[in-house]
């Protein structure tokens, strides 16, 4: 160690030098991974009936990982949900599943359609605003969309018109709000 008497001058150079800090490159947003689509055969024969199928309607097709997709319109739902059951060339006999995704900005319903004797699938989506949500419902097509409007009602405030029933399926009678929906506020608790 020095003896030599240290001055406040000498002293300030090191303690800005400490005070700055390099800068940071700026953080890379993680990248959200998407699955390659996968279409089969079936699929991709599928992929080119549809056109021909819904050619009276403005339909959107693409496809996700190892599903064909149909974007509609809300008002064309019960009739496209028809004829993908009862064209023979499609045949979507099962409903596998009706979904609803919140968004924020819209609320998307999807239809998971399966042929048991063609063996394909696809989905038929169609969104609709959080603030007005209604779709027409398809339980005169397939009696099984029943419980999963109901569910989507219950959980997204999704109204499926002339639904036969749309008491509450998962929640009780007057539950406040949406808990499906994004902006529903989970309240903070202990485990004990």
């Amino acid at each position: 160690m020095s003896d030599e008497p240290v001055s406040e001058d000498s002293e300030k150079p090191k303690a800005e030098a400490k005070a700055e800090k390099p800068a940071r490159p700026a953080r890379k947003e993680p990248e959200t991974p998407t699955a390659p689509v996968m279409l089969d055969e079936r699929g991709e024969a599928l992929s080119g009936v549809l056109p021909k199928v819904f050619s009276d309607f403005e339909i959107e097709y693409s496809a996700a990982m190892d599903e064909v997709v149909a974007i509609v319109k809300p008002k064309d739902i019960p009739e496209v949900c028809r004829i993908a059951k009862e064209d023979e060339r499609l045949n979507f006999d099962y409903l596998r599943s009706i979904s609803v995704v919140d968004y924020e900005e819209r609320l998307e319903v999807n239809y998971h359609l399966f042929s048991l004797e063609n063996r394909h699938k696809m989905v038929i989506k169609t969104s609709v605003s959080p603030d007005d949500p209604h779709v027409p419902t398809a339980t005169g097509v397939w009696r099984g969309a029943d419980w999963h409007e109901r569910e989507g009602h219950d959980l997204f405030g999704v109204v499926f018109d002339d639904h036969p029933n749309l008491k509450p399926l998962v929640l009780y009678e007057g539950f406040e709000g949406f808990p499906g929906r994004k902006s529903f506020p989970f309240h903070e608790y202990e485990e004990w």
